[in-house]
């Protein structure tokens, strides 16, 4: 493991069994101490693009929670290793759930096919090798617990609530890919609806920006579906497409994580 000093980030490699696969791990620490029942933690995915958003935001906002009500906190931000190309080919894969066959929208026939289906490895990766290997080095209040996504780890986001609701407390889904095969998500959200009777101490915040056409609509439905069965928060980030909404609405995301 690679102890970088200077701002308290500890970084390694961490390969998973289920995965076959390695990961870049990051955690920033806290320079205080940990609470007496550990520190809130949030997993961050696509780490490689917003980790460094998360850990700032976090350490800049926690000096004030009285005015900010953002908390001291652990940020992992679990990333990718490879070029771009590799990076994509594994988005595509890790953040889709399996299913018998996958539509394709026209706008993405053009790139070819690639594999899917590995949100159940994934899953099982963070739940069963990462969480267990963190809190052995770490201090961490295992009820406070947020997975934050943007677009297809945003969908991923949606379907680790939907399928293992106990995962984590708080679900930061950012611009996710509702679209994604034929919106099959939300037959997720149905059966969630249909199974889960105690739904007490879940916690969902959607955002996305006002110029990601399709999306908008998309997110505002998925919405609607679940508020009222659970604490839910829906937010438009106006002027703000989907490369530019993650730093425009983090800070509202993890405001609404740590009050909930």
């Amino acid at each position: 493991m690679k102890n970088i000093t200077l701002d308290h980030t500890y970084e390694w490699e961490f390969y998973s069994e289920f995965m076959n696969l390695p990961y870049d791990i990051k955690v920033a620490i806290p320079s205080t101490p940990p609470p007496e029942d550990g520190y809130p933690i949030v997993y961050v995915l696509d780490g490689n693009a917003y980790f460094s958003f998360a850990r700032d935001v976090v350490r800049l906002q926690s000096r004030r929670t009285a005015k900010t009500f953002v908390e001291i906190a652990l940020i992992v931000g679990i990333g990718h290793l490879g070029d771009d190309e590799a990076v994509s080919k594994r988005r595509f894969y890790e953040f889709t759930a399996p299913a018998a066959s996958y539509i394709y929208p026209e706008r993405l026939k053009k790139f070819g096919k690639k594999e899917h289906g590995g949100a159940e490895k994934l899953l099982k990766f963070i739940q069963l090798e990462l969480k267990p290997e963190i809190e052995k080095r770490f201090s961490v209040n295992q009820k406070k617990q947020t997975l934050f996504g943007h677009s297809l780890s945003g969908l991923f986001t949606l379907w680790a609530l939907f399928t293992q609701p106990k995962s984590f407390q708080s679900y930061l889904a950012i611009s996710p890919s509702v679209w994604w095969n034929n919106h099959e998500i939300f037959d997720y959200a149905n059966n969630f609806l249909k199974h889960i009777e105690q739904r007490n101490g879940l916690n969902l915040f959607i955002a996305v920006g006002e110029h990601e056409a399709f999306m908008v609509d998309d997110a505002q439905r998925l919405f609607s579906q679940l508020e009222g069965h659970l604490e839910a928060n829906f937010y438009i980030a106006l002027g703000e497409n989907h490369a530019s909404v993650v730093p425009t609405v983090i800070s509202r995301a993890f405001r609404f994580a740590f009050t909930h």
